[in-house]
C-alpha cells in the first residue's frame, strides 16, 4: 500500500556468439540490446529514480572506444536510455563494420536505481566506470547493494593511499576493486613480459589469465552489508556476485548464444522462454564468471554464513508472478485465518472481505481459500451434527452459507505533491482511493481488508480508514500479511529512521502512558555507550522499547494512532505473526525488520545509531 523505495533491480546480458551470428538467426546485431532492454523494462518496479546502460565491445580497434555507457534521471529512464541508444546507432552507415557502431558489444549491463542513501544526482547512476588505455584494467560496475560499514571501506581506501573523490559505496567499491585489479594485471605483466615481447600478445596473455575470483575475494574480505555486485572489465570478462547471507537475490540463466543475469526469476523466464528449472538462484557467497573466451564458471568467492535471503522481498517488493512467490504470498494470506476469526467474532454472515489494490491482491486469494476450506469444514460438520434427516430447508440453509468478498476499495488518482501544501494536501490525501458504494450492509457489516504491510501508515490514516469508514461498517479490521514492521532496513531498502515505524511510535507511546519513560532513557545509554565499538561488538538493545509489551498490545496502540477521529466504526489492525511468515517462506529467514535480528554485524550498528539519532532529536541533547 506504502510506496517504499527500495533496492535497485539489475541486469547482465553475455553474448557467447559473435555479432555476425545474431545478424543473420535473428536479422540484428541488437539482439543483445533488446533482450537488455526488455530485462530493464521488467523490472521497472525495482528501481524508478534513475536507470544506466553499459556496453563492452570485445573487437573495437584502437584509437576507437570500447566501453561505452547511458545514463539518465526519472521514471521514464529506461525509454530516454535506449531511444538515445538506438538513434546514435541509426546515425551510421549500413555498411558499416560492427566494431564502429556505438553499443554494439558482447556484454550489455543495466541498473534501476531506487536511492536509498538520500542522495541523488545522474553522478550516483549506476553503472560507474573506471576507465583505462589497458583493457584489462578498466571496469565498470553496477549493483543492488548497500554497505553498512562505509566509514571503514573509506577508511581503508585511504590507507591504500587513495583519495575517494566521492562518499559513495558505489565508488569506493569500484576503486576498491579496481585497485585489486590493477595488481592482479601487474603482477600477469611482470610475469609474461620476459617470454613475449610485444605489447598485443603479453595483453593477450593478460586477458586470457586475469582471474577476477581472485581479485573479488580480495576485494570483498571487509565488506558487511547485503549486495548483488556485477561487473565487466574492458577485455569483456564479466561476473555477478551475491552477498555471503544472501540477502538481496540474483537469478542465471545461460546456453550457448547467451548468458543472463538478473535480480528476479520470472524476468528471465519471460525474457528468455525458458522453464522455471532453465533459471537458477546464485548461492550466498557465490560468483557467477563468464571469461572473454565465453567460458563460464561458478566460484565461491565467500563462505555462506548466516544465509538469511530477505523475507520483504517475498511479501512486497519481488514480482508477483514467480512461482514460489506467488504461493508465498496466498499462504500468508491463509495463515491469518484464526486471528481475523477471533477479530470478528467468528461472525461469518455478517463480514464482508477485500483487499487494498494491489500489492496484497494475491495475499488476499489465499485469505479466501483458507476461509472458504474453514467454511466446508463447518458446513460438514453441521451435517454429521443433524440427528434427523435433513429437510430442503436445512441443505438450503447449509449450502448457501458462502464467505462474502467484494472490491470495495480502488485506487482512483495518483496524488501529486506539488499541487497543495499542509492541511489542503492531507484533504487531497484523503481521495487517492475511492470505495464502491453499497458493497456492504451499513452497520450490520464487518468490513475485513488486507494489506501487504504496514510501515508507517500513513496512507492508512490520510485516505485509506476515511473512505471505508463511508460504507458504515460495524466494525473495519486491517490486516496486514507480514509482521509489524520495528526496525530499519540498512541492505538497500529506505527504511531507516526509527520513528517512521508506527509500531515504533506505537511502542514508545505505550511507555509514556505506562510511566516507563525509564526503558527510553536506559535504551539510549546502552545504545550510546556502544557508539564507538567495533561493529562486531554492538548489542541491538532497541529490542528493549518493546519487550515489554505483546503483540496485541502494540497492535491496538497501532490501531489508535491510526484511526482518524471522526471515525464511527471500531478499528482494529491484524498483524501476521513471525511464526507464520516463516511458515510461508521458509527459504527466505531474513526477518530483521520484524524481529530486529540482523544477520551481518553491521545491521547492530546501524540500528543503534538509528535509535541514538531519533532520542537525541526527540530531547534536543
Amino acid at each position: 500500500m506504502e510506496q517504499l523505495k527500495h533496492e535497485c533491480g539489475i541486469a547482465l546480458v553475455r553474448l557467447l556468439k559473435p555479432i555476425e551470428y545474431y545478424k543473420e538467426k535473428y536479422g540484428t546485431w541488437q539482439y543483445g540490446l533488446n533482450k537488455l532492454y526488455l530485462l530493464m523494462e521488467k523490472q521497472h518496479n525495482r528501481g524508478q529514480e534513475g536507470a544506466g546502460v553499459g556496453c563492452v565491445s570485445a573487437n573495437a580497434k584502437p584509437g576507437t572506444e570500447y566501453i561505452f555507457r547511458e545514463r539518465a534521471l526519472g521514471s521514464g529512464a529506461i525509454k530516454e536510455i535506449f531511444r538515445k541508444i538506438y538513434e546514435k546507432a541509426h546515425d551510421i552507415p549500413k555498411d558499416s563494420s560492427y566494431d564502429t557502431i556505438p553499443f554494439c558489444g558482447e556484454v550489455y549491463m543495466g541498473h534501476l536505481r531506487y536511492s536509498t542513501t538520500g542522495r541523488s544526482g545522474l553522478d550516483y547512476i549506476h553503472p560507474f566506470l573506471r576507465r583505462n588505455n589497458w583493457r584489462s584494467r578498466s571496469l565498470m560496475l553496477c549493483g543492488n547493494f548497500n554497505m553498512t560499514n562505509v566509514d571503514e571501506i573509506f577508511q581503508q581506501l585511504i590507507h591504500q593511499g587513495q583519495h575517494p573523490r566521492l562518499y559513495s559505496d558505489t565508488l569506493m567499491i569500484l576503486e576498491m576493486m579496481g585497485n585489486y585489479l590493477d595488481r592482479e594485471v601487474q603482477h600477469l605483466y611482470e610475469l609474461f613480459k620476459p617470454k613475449y615481447a610485444a605489447g598485443q600478445a603479453i595483453n593477450k596473455k593478460i586477458t586470457e589469465n586475469v582471474d577476477l575470483a581472485h581479485v573479488l575475494r580480495r576485494s570483498a574480505k571487509n565488506w558487511d552489508g547485503g549486495f548483488v555486485l556485477c561487473g565487466v572489465t574492458g577485455n569483456t570478462d564479466m561476473f555477478a556476485f551475491r552477498d555471503p547471507q544472501g540477502i538481496r537475490p540474483a537469478f542465471y540463466y545461460y546456453d550457448d548464444e547467451i548468458a543472463v543475469v538478473a535480480s528476479e526469476r520470472p524476468v528471465i523466464q519471460t525474457v528468455m522462454n525458458v522453464k522455471l528449472e532453465d533459471v537458477h538462484e546464485l548461492n550466498a557467497g557465490q560468483a557467477f564468471i563468464v571469461k572473454q573466451n565465453g567460458q563460464i564458471c561458478l566460484e565461491q568467492i565467500q563462505e555462506a554464513r548466516n544465509v538469511s535471503p530477505c523475507s520483504f522481498e517475498r511479501i512486497y517488493f519481488s514480482r508477483g508472478s514467480d512461482r514460489d512467490i506467488y504461493q508465498e504470498r496466498k499462504m500468508l494470506g491463509k495463515l491469518l485465518l484464526n486471528p481475523i476469526l477471533k477479530a470478528i467474532d467468528n461472525d461469518l454472515n455478517n463480514t464482508v472481505f477485500s483487499f487494498i489494490p494491489n500489492t496484497a491482491e494475491v495475499a488476499f486469494y489465499g485469505m479466501m481459500e483458507g476461509f472458504e476450506s474453514y467454511l466446508d469444514a463447518q458446513k460438514k460438520q453441521l451435517v454429521k451434527n443433524h440427528t434427523h434427516e435433513l429437510t430442503e430447508d436445512d441443505l438450503e440453509r447449509i449450502l448457501s452459507m458462502k464467505i462474502r468478498q467484494e472490491k470495495v476499495a480502488l485506487k482512483d488518482i495518483k496524488l501529486r505533491t506539488f499541487i497543495a501544501e499542509g492541511d489542503s494536501r492531507d484533504e487531497l490525501a484523503a481521495h487517492v482511493y475511492d470505495i464502491t458504494y453499497g458493497s456492504i450492509k451499513a452497520k450490520q457489516d464487518n468490513l475485513v481488508v488486507i494489506d501487504d504491510s504496514i510501515v508507517r501508515g500513513t496512507t492508512l490514516k490520510q485516505s485509506i480508514i476515511n473512505i471505508l469508514d463511508r460504507l458504515e461498517p460495524k466494525k473495519i479490521v486491517i490486516v496486514s500479511s507480514s509482521p509489524q514492521i520495528r526496525y530499519p532496513d540498512c541492505y538497500g531498502i529506505d527504511m531507516n529512521r526509527m520513528d517512521e515505524f508506527v509500531a515504533f511510535r506505537a511502542a514508545i507511546a505505550l511507555l509514556k502512558e505506562r510511566g516507563m519513560q525509564s526503558v527510553i532513557d536506559k535504551t539510549y545509554q546502552k545504545c550510546k555507550a556502544q557508539i564507538h565499538l567495533p561493529k562486531e561488538e554492538v548489542i541491538n538493545y532497541v529490542k528493549d522499547i518493546y519487550s515489554p509489551f505483546t503483540t496485541e498490545e502494540i497492535s491496538g496502540k497501532i490501531a489508535e494512532i491510526l484511526t482518524p477521529h471522526s471515525t464511527k466504526a471500531k478499528v482494529q489492525i491484524v498483524f501476521q505473526s513471525l511464526e507464520g511468515l516463516h511458515e510461508a517462506c521458509p527459504n527466505h529467514r531474513g526477518d530483521w525488520y520484524f524481529s530486529g535480528d540482523y544477520p551481518t554485524p553491521g545491521g547492530n550498528k546501524v540500528v543503534i545509531h538509528s535509535f541514538v539519532q531519533y532520542y537525541e532529536s526527540k530531547t534536543g541533547i
